[in-house]
């Protein structure tokens, strides 16, 4: 119950990265890693692409997708925060 004159407060969902593992889906071909936003896990997915073009040249084998990931692990993350919205869905893709 919302008291004469109160404007309700916005609630802002807080997606955090916790967790720093990460793994490579060769099926997928994309990196996974998780945030969580309270207790939910969320699920997100970072295409190859994305990835090569953070470093052009790199190449295509697991160990390489995953050292260009780390190396921009928060470039990464705040394409995620962008994209991430509150609700019941709990996969993400960045492509």
């Amino acid at each position: 119950m919302a008291l004469p004159g109160c404007v309700p407060e916005k609630l802002t969902t807080v997606l955090q990265f916790p967790n720093p593992s990460r793994s490579y889906d060769a099926s997928r071909h994309c990196v996974c890693f998780w945030g969580y936003d309270n207790s939910r896990e969320i699920t997100f997915m970072v295409n190859d692409a994305v990835l090569r073009n953070l470093l052009p040249g790199v190449g295509s084998d697991e160990r390489s997708l995953l050292d260009v990931f780390d190396e921009f692990r928060e470039k990464v993350l705040e394409i995620a925060q962008k994209q991430y919205v509150a609700g019941p869905r709990n996969r993400y893709s960045i492509s």
